[in-house]
């Protein structure tokens, strides 16, 4: 694939689909593990829904270290500068183990604290902690296999990680009930088990990614020398990505926080939510995938200063993912009881997934541009705006409405989302305007080095 020359639908199909596939695979995966933790019993599924913030730690962090590596990498492939993307590969796996370590310490540390905050009963903690600090001794994994894969991505590459996607996906599922239930001579661990079994996954896809990051000419370029710190190139890589990694990190908190007011309608309520939201991460895999060929697609192309060609690519995307999004939103709002029926027979736990899943089915329009909008922002090495973004998106507007709605109006459960609904098409609509502002401007800026080219 050449991203700077090739066609743009065509490119996003090749990039997009093998990347939304494998997330569909990894969204099975949690789903799974979902469903193991309910037969485990009520208040383990519930563990893992209120664990979810606790966990977005590591996916922030894995995520906006490796959004940030991606866009720089493809900025210097778009440049021909194969070297700087290798020595750039290098030093991004370096921040990777130091980040995994920190993140390691206050997830074991802090789970405890931040379970009771949640008003969480002990018992839900104690499962919550046996899954969780299993999960943080193994961060390191989370965090190289998806910072390695960031060169991959940045050349076009999603096949690679869609595969270690489907192959981990059936390795979970058949590690899962051997490790929670035991086998021979392999104890029974209860909720332990499933942790333990996403990390033997994670390490498999380590390898996988390893081996195929070596069949590349990164080789070429890479060398020993190539990891020892750089001052330079560890600011560029900060630069960009601690603005991706605090973005993605309040999306996590905006999890939390929206927990926090889901929880005073009891911890049942909050066990439906999470489970929910699992399930909701199905219907936003061509998003996903959107996200992926727009940053890549962006990001080559604005080493190249193709203006129109990332106009193009973000346009279509935002069309293709709103299409979709509308189609899904139609099933989803129909079938949310039987889903819950899937995870859970206890009714509190179905009455609120399923009333979550029928207005969430209603937002599907909002994802495509709060997500290909960030990818954008992030290819266009302007993270900054993209961390703002999801600070109004999750935090503030959130905290604004519902406190008023919530602990002054004591609104019902279905208002609360509804009022949630409102904040995510208001705020779509100024994004979108926003990010199209922003092409222009860069656009009008770089024009005379256009004429030069």
């Amino acid at each position: 694939m050449d991203l700077i020359k090739d066609n743009i639908p065509t490119l996003i199909r090749q990039i997009a689909i093998p990347s939304s596939i494998g997330t569909l695979f990894q969204t099975l995966y949690n789903i799974v593990d979902v469903k193991f933790a309910g037969l485990i019993s009520p208040d383990a599924i519930t563990a893992i829904a209120k664990s979810f913030p606790i966990y977005f730690i590591i996916i922030g962090f894995t995520a906006g270290l490796s959004i940030g590596v991606t866009a720089l990498i493809s900025n210097a492939i778009g440049k021909n500068d194969e070297k700087k993307a290798s020595l750039l590969l290098a030093q991004a796996i370096l921040t990777s183990l130091i980040i995994s370590f920190l993140v390691t310490l206050v997830g074991i540390y802090g789970t405890g604290p931040i379970l009771k905050f949640l008003k969480t009963n002990p018992e839900i903690i104690f499962y919550a902690k046996d899954y969780m600090d299993i999960i943080f001794l193994g961060a390191s994994l989370f965090f190289l296999q998806l910072t390695i894969n960031s060169f991959l991505v940045s050349r076009g590459d999603t096949k690679s990680l869609r595969n270690v996607l489907i192959i981990t996906f059936f390795l979970n599922l058949v590690l899962n009930p051997i490790f929670i239930y035991g086998l021979y001579f392999i104890p029974a661990m209860g909720i332990k088990g499933i942790a333990l079994a996403t990390l033997c996954s994670q390490l498999f896809g380590l390898i996988y990614i390893i081996l195929k990051v070596n069949k590349t000419n990164l080789k070429k370029f890479l060398n020993p020398e190539c990891f020892i710190p750089k001052y330079n190139l560890q600011k560029e890589i900060l630069s960009q990505t601690i603005p991706a990694t605090i973005s993605m990190m309040l999306i996590g908190l905006g999890v939390f926080v929206l927990l926090f007011y889901v929880s005073t309608y009891g911890d049942y309520s909050a066990g439906g939510y999470g489970a929910a939201i699992r399930f909701e991460q199905l219907f936003l895999l061509p998003v996903l995938g959107l996200n992926a060929s727009t940053l890549a697609l962006v990001g080559q192309n604005f080493g190249a200063m193709n203006f129109v060609r990332i106009h193009e690519t973000y346009t279509r995307s935002i069309f293709y993912g709103t299409l979709f999004m509308g189609i899904c939103g139609l099933f989803v709002f129909f079938s949310s009881d039987y889903i819950m029926y899937f995870f859970s027979d206890n009714d509190e736990i179905i009455f609120y997934g399923s009333t979550y899943l029928k207005i969430a089915a209603f937002a599907g329009p909002c994802y495509p541009i709060f997500f290909i909008s960030s990818a954008l922002l992030q290819g266009l090495k302007k993270p900054n705006y993209q961390m703002v973004i999801n600070l109004m998106r999750m935090i503030i507007l959130p905290v604004c409405g519902l406190s008023v709605a919530v602990l002054y109006l004591q609104v019902n459960f279905t208002t609360m989302f509804l009022v949630v609904l409102t904040i995510n098409y208001v705020f779509a609509a100024a994004v979108y305007k926003f990010s199209v502002y922003q092409i222009d401007l860069m656009q009008k800026n770089y024009k005379p080095n256009l004429d030069a080219v």
